[in-house]
Order: structure tokens, then C-alpha cells, then sequence
């Protein structure tokens, strides 16, 4: 592919959008099973696919759309049913499958939804074979079936839960358990509704659990990482240690201490960094963290003799730096943790298992362990519009550079539009809250404006 040729499909985490329109029909889905299938079709073995999904009614719309396509070129598949999307990564490597796939809008309400691949290293695919499969999607033709004698077959994978279950229980410290703790965790109605509870109880903990009944409808709905007000409240009505809440397909987690306290990803990130940089587990003795995460954050570490190294926002973009860079600590600050160690992408269970067994080790209160810093004010706003380039709008961009000009070394503006739904998304850091609104109100009605 040329280098700087625009994806049209893809976006910043797959393929993403309203259920039943496009690009979420059950018509590209099978094309991209089918594009997918024949990208990653390579040697002369027996080629597999997992697919796993979230709790959306959407799923069983796409799932036996993407089952067809990757059968139709001869790919078995292995059904894996509702599991987090940190569990395919881990199933696409530990079944030796060539792709993985992953049905889910992530935070997005139910109407949303959206096909990730993953490939046979478990890890995203990357934007240039992204390309690629856009690019065979766009050529498709008969000719690229499978004869009846080599169609793929399907199969249900029925200790799918209980192999990830494990996989997840090994990444905490052996010589530690959960006894003792009470621990609220909020599964959004979503991916994880079986396997976090039953995680946290099979290592001592007392549980809480809250949303663990989905209906197809419910997922993220006044629960999870996107609201976890319920969450905080539980904690404090139960008397819990701490307080987890995972969005829809569990790949994040925001964390409550025992007074009902947010404790967001750059606070996970801080505390983890500081722990293994302790044991002397820091690779590279940096963290990669997105352009989003705090400044706070970054003087926190830099004290430390902890690099904070900057990506643009996407989950992906993280791994890929963390990659390059070999470093073991990422993620942001929604709750995205990365631990390569552990695993290929970001998981909301095991990055609170982390938090938890220093919480052990430590013997002190969630307050006292996971409040690393005072973060530097910060306000992010999200400007929704209806087409258009309003960012590229002359008046917008003055507006824009007067508004980084008046801040200085003072703060940062951070403005993207969001990659998988046509919102703007405008950050504004500063050290006094004046600041942040004057620049705040001026770029939002420039970006409003120029929108209309």
C-alpha cells in the first residue's frame, strides 16, 4: 500500500458504527470476513479464525455474518460467545489461529457496534494491513470462494471462560491472595459479566458484583467505565476496600478507593510504574501514555527518573510505541492499561489485579495507594457535528493557535476528532481554571461555528 493512503473502512479500533447501517451490516461484515480471510490465508495448514463478542443483541446479526465469510474462503472458525476483547488477543496466540476477531463498540451504547481484528500474535492489526483488507474487499469476486470439498466448518469453543479465567489469575503474584478484601466490580452488563467476578472470588476476594445481567439492550447504560456513579456508591453503602468498574468489552477499568473516590488510568499508570520500576520490572524505565494523559502524570514520573513517552490517542497507537520501544507499561488515562508482559492489548482485569496486589503488599487503604498525584486541572468537552471539516476551518485554526499562544508552558489544548463517531473531541489543561474556561469556550465556538 502507498504510504499516506486513507483508510475508508477502518477507523482508530476497527470497524465501528450504528448496528445495521453501514459499514455495520451483515453484508460487510461477510466481506470483511472474506477479505480478512484470504489477507491471512498463508501456507498450506488448516487455517482458523476465533471470534468472540460483547453482550449486544447486534452481535447475533454479525457473528453469523463474519462466520459465513471466513468459512466461505476455508477458515474454520472457533466460536468463543461473549468474552473481553483482551481474551481474543490471548485465544488468537494461545489456539495458534491465524486471525481474531472481536464484535464490540467497546464503551458505546447498544445501538453501536464494530468488528476488531486481531492478528496471530494477538496483537491489532497494523494500518497497512488494515489497507490491504479494504483493499481486497474492494476486489472481491467469485473466484475467491472456497470449492464445497475446502469450505471451513464452525465450532463452539466451550472453555473459552474458563481458559481466560486462569489466564488472568496467573498474572497475579503467586504469594499473594484477595482474602480479607471486599471489592465492588461493575461489569457494565457487558463482556466480562462471568469471568470478573468469578476471577476475583477464585483469589479470595469478597465480591460485589454489579451489572452482570444483560438483556442485549443494557450494555454501558448508567454503568461501567463511562458512569460509574453506582459503582462509587456501592463502595461507600458496602463498606468495600475498592470499587472496579470495566466498560463494555473489559478492555479498561477506572478504579474507586474506599471513599468512593475516582482513581483514573493515569493514576493506574503512576502506581504501576512506580511499583515495578521498585522490582526492578520497568522496561526501558519509561511508560508510553497518549497525548491525553495529564501533565501531572509526566512531572510525577519524571521525579522519579521515569520517561513519559507521548502517542497520538488509540489504545493501539500505545502498543505499537510500546512495542517499538520494547517498554511493558501503557495505556491511558480513560482506563486503557497495556501490560505487555502480560498481555497484547489493553485489559481491564488484569490491570486491576496490579492495583490490587499492591494494595496487599502495602497493607494501607485504596486512597492512600492509588492517589499518586494531584493532577493538573483538566476539562475535556465533546463537540458532536454533522459532516464537514470544521477543523480545518481558517477562522477555527487562529482562534486555536491565539488560544496556545495565551496559555504558553502554562497548559496544553489537545483537539481530535474522535475516530469512531463524528464528535470533536477539545482537552484544555492549565494551572487555574480561568484559563482552561477562557480557551475552552473560545475554541468550542469557533469549532460550532464553522460547523453550522
Amino acid at each position: 500500500m502507498t504510504k499516506g493512503t486513507k483508510k475508508r473502512l477502518f477507523g482508530t479500533d476497527g470497524v465501528r458504527g450504528l448496528a445495521n447501517s453501514e459499514p455495520i451490516t451483515a453484508e460487510t461484515a461477510l466481506a470483511v470476513a472474506k477479505a480478512a480471510g484470504l489477507e491471512f490465508r498463508r501456507g498450506d495448514h488448516r487455517h482458523t479464525v476465533v471470534i468472540g463478542k460483547d453482550t449486544r443483541l447486534s452481535g447475533y446479526l454479525l457473528e453469523p455474518a463474519l462466520t459465513a465469510g471466513f468459512i466461505a474462503v476455508g477458515m474454520d472458525v472457533v466460536l468463543l460467545g461473549p468474552m473481553p476483547t483482551p481474551a481474543v488477543g490471548m485465544l488468537t496466540r494461545s489456539l495458534r489461529a491465524d486471525i481474531g476477531v472481536m464484535i464490540s463498540a467497546s464503551h458505546n451504547p447498544y445501538q453501536d457496534n464494530g468488528i476488531k481484528l486481531f492478528g496471530p500474535d494477538g496483537f491489532k492489526l497494523s494500518d497497512e494491513v488494515e489497507l490491504a483488507i479494504e483493499a481486497r474487499m474492494a476486489s472481491l469476486s467469485g473466484a475467491d470462494v472456497a470449492p464445497p470439498d475446502q469450505l471451513g466448518n464452525a465450532r463452539r469453543l466451550d472453555d473459552a471462560p474458563g481458559r481466560y479465567i486462569e489466564f488472568v489469575k496467573a498474572t497475579f503474584p503467586r504469594h499473594l491472595r484477595l482474602d480479607g478484601l471486599k471489592i465492588v466490580v461493575d461489569c457494565a452488563h457487558g463482556a466480562a459479566y462471568r469471568v470478573a467476578p468469578r476471577i476475583l472470588y477464585e483469589l479470595g476476594a469478597e465480591v460485589v458484583p454489579l451489572a452482570v445481567a444483560p438483556d442485549g439492550f443494557n450494555i454501558n447504560r448508567g454503568c461501567g467505565a463511562v458512569a460509574p456513579d453506582i459503582m462509587q456508591q456501592t463502595v461507600v453503602a458496602e463498606g468495600a476496600d475498592i470499587g472496579l468498574a470495566l466498560d463494555g468489552d473489559a478492555d479498561r477499568v477506572v478504579v474507586a478507593c474506599e471513599k468512593g473516590t475516582l482513581i483514573d488510568g493515569d493514576q493506574v499508570l503512576a502506581l504501576i510504574a512506580d511499583h515495578w520500576q521498585a522490582v526492578g520490572r520497568l522496561a526501558g524505565n519509561a511508560v508510553v501514555a497518549t497525548v491525553m494523559s495529564n501533565l501531572a502524570l509526566e512531572h510525577y514520573l519524571a521525579e522519579r527518573g521515569i520517561e513519559l513517552l507521548r502517542t497520538p490517542v488509540g489504545d493501539r497507537y500505545v502498543v505499537e510505541r510500546m512495542r517499538e520501544g520494547g517498554y511493558n507499561v501503557g495505556g491511558e488515562q480513560s482506563g486503557h492499561i497495556v501490560l505487555s508482559d502480560h498481555s497484547t492489548t489493553g485489559d481491564g482485569l488484569i490491570a486491576a489485579l496490579q492495583v490490587l496486589a499492591v494494595l496487599v503488599e502495602q497493607g494501607r487503604p485504596a486512597s492512600e495507594v492509588a492517589q499518586r498525584f494531584a493532577p493538573m486541572p483538566q476539562q475535556l468537552r465533546n463537540l458532536r457535528y454533522n459532516g464537514g471539516a470544521p477543523l480545518e476551518d481558517p477562522r477555527v485554526q487562529k482562534v486555536v493557535q491565539d488560544a496556545r499562544s495565551s496559555l504558553g508552558e502554562q497548559g496544553r489544548i489537545v483537539i481530535r476528532p474522535s475516530g469512531t463517531e463524528p464528535v470533536i473531541r477539545v482537552m484544555v489543561e492549565a494551572e487555574q481554571d480561568e484559563m482552561i474556561e477562557q480557551a475552552m469556550d473560545s475554541i468550542c465556538g469557533a469549532i460550532t461555528a464553522a460547523a453550522e
